[in-house]
């Protein structure tokens, strides 16, 4: 089955991270942007957890919504009397691929919970590939509702420009947007002057896939260095600091793509709103706060060398996280579909997620 994501009127989603083909999942590998448009094609559940490993997709709804799509290949190649262990061992398989980005386990757990409930191989195939799509959809769908409830609060009547970090478009998701869906939807209503992106080191997110997106789909953006973001704040050129997540703990804590932590710092020396745009999926109120998060570090090579062109010595020692925590007290909204908390704490928090 081929499953076509719909495009509501007015709203346009982007170009997209993947293609379900009812046999196998197509990934728009991302590490070959912007010089390259090629898509992987997968038909196993390994096949997928590597290419979240390897980052060939990212952003944490995305990665979420491939392996609920890695779940469902593994029921259509389980077998036997013991397809129900089959398939069991590839979600275990694709829970290890990541460790921080709570999408991945929240949709790992649906698919989980919906594979106890089927009577025989062929039908968690059905139901499976079933549940996966229903995933990607209500993604698209919670992106186009957190952009609605993101510009309400901003609550402008004249354009402004913004400064994001990372990529968190319809490439990280299920096809408009995080914090970069309020981008397009401030960019569709007329109220966006210029979007700033940083580049984002040392994947280089922010040049390679930011800016490639938003140039592509006609919305006006400016590269950054990541140390320039202070001067422009400095500058009074941008309104707000508008950011996506990985995982959000019950307190109101920020687990996202590493840099944001020393945005947020500076946003609130220069008086500048600093909003974090995510799907519900990425709050995890099972953590107190930020120390709770398992922050994970990556090889050395990543720092030392540019798509193999060396940048450092090769013995110098690395650090290399990829995610930082900004505390709740230097945020001014968290936006998820269901609303938006403000100035989020461990109170505010209970208001929509418990």
């Amino acid at each position: 089955m081929n499953q076509a994501i719909t495009q509501p009127a007015n709203r346009q989603i982007g170009t997209v991270a993947m293609r379900w083909h009812g046999s196998s999942l197509e990934l728009l590998d991302q590490r070959l942007l912007p010089d390259q448009e090629a898509w992987l094609r997968l038909d196993t559940a390994e096949g997928v957890a590597r290419a979240i490993r390897d980052m060939v997709v990212r952003g944490a709804p995305a990665i979420g919504i491939s392996a609920a799509y890695g779940v469902a290949l593994a029921a259509r190649g389980a077998s036997g009397d013991h397809w129900k262990d089959q398939i069991q061992q590839s979600i275990e398989l694709l829970a290890a691929s990541r460790p921080t980005a709570v999408n991945l386990f929240w949709a790992l757990k649906l698919m989980s919970e919906k594979l106890q409930h089927c009577g025989t191989a062929a039908d968690a195939a059905e139901q499976l590939a079933a549940a996966a799509i229903e995933i990607h959809q209500d993604d698209l769908a919670a992106n186009l509702a957190m952009a609605d409830h993101a510009l309400a609060h901003i609550n402008t009547d004249r354009p402004v420009s913004v400064l994001t970090h990372c990529n968190t478009g319809a490439l990280a998701t299920g096809g408009y947007g995080t914090a970069l869906g309020v981008i397009r939807r401030l960019h569709e209503t007329g109220l966006l002057v210029n979007a700033y992106a940083d580049e984002t080191r040392p994947w280089l997110q922010g040049s390679r896939l930011t800016a490639w997106e938003l140039a592509r789909d006609g919305i006006p953006v400016t590269l950054n260095a990541d140390s320039a973001a202070g001067a422009i704040m400095a500058s009074g050129k941008v309104s707000w600091v508008i950011v996506g997540a990985d995982r959000i703990t019950a307190n109101g804590d920020v687990a996202n793509k590493i840099g944001t932590y020393s945005l947020a710092v500076l946003a609130r020396y220069h008086g500048i709103g600093f909003m974090v745009v995510a799907p519900a999926s990425t709050v995890d109120m099972a953590l107190a706060c930020g120390d709770d998060i398992t922050i994970e570090e990556r090889e050395g090579s990543e720092l030392r060398q540019i798509r193999h062109l060396p940048m450092a010595p090769e013995s110098v020692e690395v650090f290399n996280p990829v995610f930082d925590v900004t505390p709740a007290d230097l945020i001014d909204a968290i936006v998820t579909e269901r609303g938006v908390v403000e100035r989020p704490d461990s109170e505010r928090m209970k208001t929509l997620f418990l």
